[in-house]
């Protein structure tokens, strides 16, 4: 039997400052539902203000960032637009795509592998 996986981690590439001044970079996001969607848009905000929906179905899908076990659409709007479009694209990729690896073949070894996506100007450097 195979299992699904439906949560994955990420490092914003600036990272998200709260209230106190502390920066939460590491996190993880989970697979959307159905009914991510529909709650997100029965939400008062995004109801006057449509492009309020990214920020409302990043809160839902959105595990933890840092110490933050919970995200709300107030918080997220504290994100550099860097980031933001980092989570818009991991959270496109992981959606559209199911997972952020892609199935490659190398044609000398004949052998099969998963390379993982990254994203434009994504870093692998330690913090």
């Amino acid at each position: 039997m195979t299992t699904l996986t439906t949560t994955f981690e990420f490092v914003l590439p600036r990272g998200l400052v709260d209230e106190t001044g502390q920066v939460h970079r590491q996190g993880t996001m989970r697979l959307a539902t159905a009914k991510d969607e529909l709650v997100a848009q029965q939400h008062p905000q995004v109801r006057k203000h449509p492009e309020y929906l990214m920020l409302v179905m990043l809160s839902q899908v959105i595990g933890q960032i840092g110490t933050l076990s919970q995200v709300s659409p107030l918080q997220l709007e504290r994100l550099f637009t860097q980031d933001l479009s980092y989570l818009k694209e991991f959270y496109n990729r992981l959606n559209q795509q199911g997972h952020p690896y892609v199935a490659a073949h190398c044609s000398e070894c004949d052998r099969s592998f998963q390379v993982e996506l990254t994203l434009a100007g994504e870093s692998f450097a330690t913090p």
